[in-house]
């Protein structure tokens, strides 16, 4: 059972805290001028999605736990189930959506996507931080509208999500949208 210390926190890891997994959100070492160093840390539950605020004496050794991704093929839904391919063998898995959470909004079928693995179990799917995606529904633009031009409209990208974006972005425009803050970055 491999175990780091709490000077080895990184972004991103996961380690096992009273015998649940998380993810390290975020972590500061502080040194008070008197008494123990200490590292706060911001932990998010794999299983629920929960945010929990952990403090950790400097030093102390925690549970690493094995992760790893894995390039599958999003197939289709199922009712409450998301159904992917291996890439490398061909096996299907299915995954309950609150498992695969908002990642569907910016996956078509047949798109390429990274499953996360912890301990062999898949946790969740990563998508990059920015995708293109078509435009298939949107209002016109009207007359005198410019890239400078202030307002924003809906839009349906082919997906499946609605963003905002710039009046003079019409329908068959392909654009690049941010997956973190959901919001338009540009026209392709």
């Amino acid at each position: 059972m491999p175990t780091i210390t709490t000077n080895q926190f990184k972004t991103g890891t996961h380690i096992e805290v009273d015998g649940q997994v998380f993810r390290i959100l975020d972590f500061q070492h502080v040194k008070p001028g008197k008494g123990q160093a200490f590292v706060r840390s911001k932990l998010r539950n794999v299983d629920s999605g929960n945010v929990l605020d952990k403090t950790f004496r400097a030093g102390e050794k925690v549970r690493s736990v094995r992760t790893e991704t894995r390039k599958m093929q999003y197939l289709y839904e199922s009712g409450d189930d998301t159904v992917l391919m291996d890439l490398a063998d061909f096996e299907q898995l299915s995954l309950p959506k609150s498992v695969t959470g908002e990642a569907l909004d910016w996956i078509r079928p047949n798109d390429e996507v990274e499953v996360l693995f912890v301990d062999e179990r898949p946790t969740g799917l990563q998508v990059p931080s920015a995708v293109e995606l078509a435009v298939t529904k949107t209002d016109p633009g009207v007359r005198g509208d410019t890239a400078s031009g202030g307002g924003t409209k809906p839009a349906m990208l082919e997906s499946g999500v609605t963003v905002h974006v710039p009046l003079f972005v019409n329908e068959g425009d392909v654009v690049r949208v941010d997956t973190r803050s959901r919001e338009y970055v540009s026209r392709v």
